[in-house]
């Protein structure tokens, strides 16, 4: 069987995934657990790993795109799609955005990279395991970057 074709994630892309969490969940519980004085620096670390991690995502889906056919439409259409994730990470960090502002904006690039993951694996770009490895993990940097979110909110 073709790994494209396979229901299960790889083990090794399992373990992968989990473990890029880490900073996610330990930045969002951190936030609340650590001196006051300690948050801006947790949150900026927060909002770094998460636009590097859009960066890392957008990429995954320019590489999708690239083995497809050069003819083949919706693979272009995602070959263009696949900056757009980066460039909210970017947007987030760089442009001087208040974490009010720039937490959710990682949030909504978030869970737009996860459709686009949809969409790839709906196209036959991605494996067919794509989507359900996606769907946990973009679950849990939700729920981290909106309790970050929720830190700034009631601070």
């Amino acid at each position: 069987m073709h790994p494209f074709e396979a229901e299960e994630p790889p083990r090794l892309a399992i373990l992968l995934g989990y473990a890029g969490l880490l900073p996610f969940v330990s930045g969002a519980l951190g936030i609340w657990v650590i001196p006051l004085g300690w948050r801006p620096f947790v949150l900026e670390a927060l909002l770094d790993f998460a636009a590097l991690t859009l960066a890392f995502m957008g990429a995954i889906h320019w590489g999708l795109a690239m083995r497809a056919e050069e003819t083949d439409e919706q693979a272009q259409i995602q070959l263009g799609l696949s900056v757009i994730p980066p460039l909210f990470g970017w947007l987030a960090i760089s442009a001087g955005m208040p974490m009010g502002v720039a937490l959710p904006t990682l949030l909504i690039a978030f869970i737009g990279l996860y459709f686009a993951d949809l969409h790839a694996a709906k196209l036959g770009l991605a494996p067919r395991w794509y989507a359900s490895l996606r769907m946990p993990l973009t679950v849990v940097v939700s729920l981290c970057l909106l309790l970050a979110w929720a830190s700034v909110l009631v601070a």
